[in-house]
């Protein structure tokens, strides 16, 4: 079995021609900035995606304080909407982290190590965004329906966003992710 290196066009890239009989190795055949580039260029769209979405979200979130409704709220949902605020600006901040961590170290010849912890800071953002996701879902049904399912409806569309975004992911993974 070929190292996943070999494979995606990292170290070793472009290595030996298959021997006969051997099925022809697939993948990328690109150096190491190649690969870091094309890292950035996927991860950069990724992240757009993404903060979209916290942005228009953390933004509802700044305008709630200011309602007639939220001076009527308890102390449990003045505590959640704090709780959902801090979390959407960690989001946003974890979100926006991979653009100035770029233009920090851009041009310095470290691209392969900031795609990495750009990859990471967003994944970072992703969970964070979970949380937020949850927190707001929570503050908004308990407010509209003042019912006991509330933690069930939540926790139903939680289990719903882990399976999409980390399950399925994660089982493609397995299932694929070591064949040749």
């Amino acid at each position: 079995m070929a190292s996943s290196g070999a494979r995606d066009g990292g170290p070793g890239a472009p290595g030996p021609p298959a021997e006969p009989g051997e099925q022809p190795r697939r993948g990328r055949r690109e150096t190491p900035e190649e690969r870091a580039d094309r890292r950035w260029s996927e991860l950069l769209q990724e992240v757009r995606v993404t903060q979209t979405g916290v942005q228009i979200l953390f933004g509802f979130l700044l305008t709630v304080v200011f309602t007639p409704r939220f001076a009527t709220l308890g102390h449990t949902d003045r505590t959640i909407y704090v709780v959902t605020v801090v979390l959407g600006a960690a989001t946003t901040g974890a979100l926006i982290g991979p653009v100035s961590f770029h233009r920090i170290v851009s041009g310095r010849r470290l691209k392969p190590q900031t795609v990495v912890w750009a990859s990471r800071l967003t994944m970072t953002g992703v969970v964070l965004l979970l949380a937020t996701v949850t927190s707001a879902l929570l503050l908004i049904l308990r407010i509209a329906l003042h019912s006991a399912a509330v933690p069930y409806v939540v926790a139903g569309v939680v289990a719903w966003l882990v399976l999409c975004w980390f399950g399925l992911p994660g089982w493609a993974l397995r299932r694929y992710g070591h064949r040749e």
